[in-house]
């Protein structure tokens, strides 16, 4: 995954491996649709990721999205990923707890109380004079 973000890539060079002009990544970039890293001299430099990520404003572009419908779904895509992060651990987390209780062998319920109720009567519980 860090060679996946390793910043290597020049403009021209980003561009061409995306199959657009080098100003159309300077657009994206005003934009806020893409944030290459820069060099100490200001030069942009592009990763693995940023081109995966030039390929998929791509995809949206030709299906006709404009460019700030292309963020929001980048960023809606970019959430989803971390919910799907936070629904693994959690299930992750569920499946060791389970896994304790089930080796502990103590299988413990929640004792409540019970009543009947016939229909059409008000339960006890919500009787003033009780």
């Amino acid at each position: 995954m860090e060679h996946e973000l390793h910043a290597v890539y020049v403009i021209s060079v980003a561009a061409e491996l995306a199959g657009v002009h080098p100003q159309t990544l300077r657009i994206y970039e005003r934009r806020g649709l893409l944030q290459p890293a820069r060099t100490t001299g200001g030069n942009r430099r592009y990763s693995n990721a940023d081109i995966q990520r030039l390929l998929r404003i791509s995809e949206l572009a030709e299906v006709g999205m404009n460019l700030e419908g292309i963020r929001q779904v980048l960023e809606l895509e970019v959430h989803v990923a971390q919910l799907r992060a936070e629904v693994a651990q959690l299930q992750r987390e569920l499946a060791v707890a389970v896994s304790v209780v089930e080796r502990s062998g103590r299988f413990e319920l929640v004792p409540l109380r019970q009543s009947v109720t016939v229909f059409g009567s008000r339960p006890s519980i919500f009787r003033r004079d009780e």
